[in-house]
């Protein structure tokens, strides 16, 4: 029987660095099903990608571990090679979201255990200008707080440090003026809003920031279309909290957000500003344009299936 090849990814300083104390576990853990390992821990931003990219052919699965912008980047990595291969995920991160939403396992070894036994879902990811994103592409208040944030307190003080680090910039809001161009649902009707934002985020997720139903309702990972929510400028600081409040609980306001699906969308800006992608820094921009690439990546998840059935499986797109 010819021997399966995956190439295993990691960032070596994710989450407290525990992956260093389960290494042996999971590569013991794919050699037992049967897999051939070859492991590339990240040494730099932008490694993930240039590890996928660089890969020699004959791979038969990708798995990395780390926080979601691992993942992000070896999506990215893989959405640039000629031969895609299915993704398996061990989230290893202070937040990771979309873990969470995949029902990916916390523990790391039962994750690599369900990645062997596990079947592979068709998900969509986001094509933003010239890049991709896995499962959010936001602006405005606290959307630098992930990236701007060093790995040490992350590492620390988890969810907490997002929080903390976001309370110290509600004294200096700023509001953005946009024209955000969309169709309503797959395939329909052109609509468009002009007004001025604090806060924007396009989503594939359940939960973002450890917050789980603030994307909304009814989400699906691989229905064509992002969940958007758009939070207009205060009227006046006291809003604030109201606003946080209406977010975090999901009780939509009218008065302070705009709420809906889309498959594409397109923000033009009075100024450039910055964007975060999957919780990394997205670039400075003046113009967005976000696409859905409907169930364009193979995740593994949890479920029936056999490695040897996931090594024949093949992205969409």
């Amino acid at each position: 029987m010819e021997t399966k090849k995956v190439l295993f990814v990691y960032n070596p300083r994710a989450g407290k660095a525990k992956i260093r104390n389960k290494l042996y576990d999971i590569i013991d853990i794919f050699t037992k099903a049967g897999w051939e390992v070859t492991v590339y821990p990240t040494q730099q931003e932008g490694d993930a990608v240039r590890a996928v990219t660089e890969k020699k052919p004959g791979y038969d699965l990708l798995v990395c571990s780390g926080g979601d912008g691992t993942l992000d980047e070896a999506v990215n990595g893989m959405t640039q090679c000629a031969q895609q291969i299915p993704i398996g995920y061990i989230p290893a991160g202070s937040t990771n979201d979309f873990a969470m939403s995949l029902g990916l396992p916390k523990d790391m070894c039962k994750a690599a255990e369900s990645i062997v036994s596990g079947r592979a879902y068709p998900c969509d990811i986001g094509a933003f200008n010239e890049r991709c994103f896995v499962y959010i592409a936001a602006f405005g208040l606290f959307t630098d707080v992930s990236y701007e944030t060093s790995q040490e307190i992350k590492n620390v003080l988890g969810h907490m440090a997002y929080l903390l680090e976001g309370v110290k910039r509600i004294s200096s809001i700023k509001s953005y003026k946009m024209k955000v161009s969309y169709k309503e649902g797959e395939g329909g009707e052109e609509k468009g809003i002009e007004d001025e934002f604090i806060f924007g985020m396009v989503t594939n997720s359940l939960s973002v920031g450890g917050f789980k139903r603030i994307t909304g309702k009814y989400v699906e990972l691989d229905d064509g279309e992002f969940e958007v929510t758009l939070i207009r400028k205060p009227s006046n600081p006291l809003d604030i909290n109201m606003i946080i409040a209406a977010l975090i609980n999901r009780n939509i306001n009218t008065d302070y957000m705009y709420c809906f699906k889309t498959g594409e969308i397109t923000f033009e800006a009075q100024e450039e500003l910055p964007w975060t992608t999957d919780g990394e820094f997205g670039g400075i921009h003046k113009t967005v344009r976000i696409k859905n690439r409907k169930q364009a990546v193979q995740i593994i998840v949890p479920g029936q299936g056999s490695g040897q059935e996931q090594a024949a499986i093949t992205f969409k797109g």
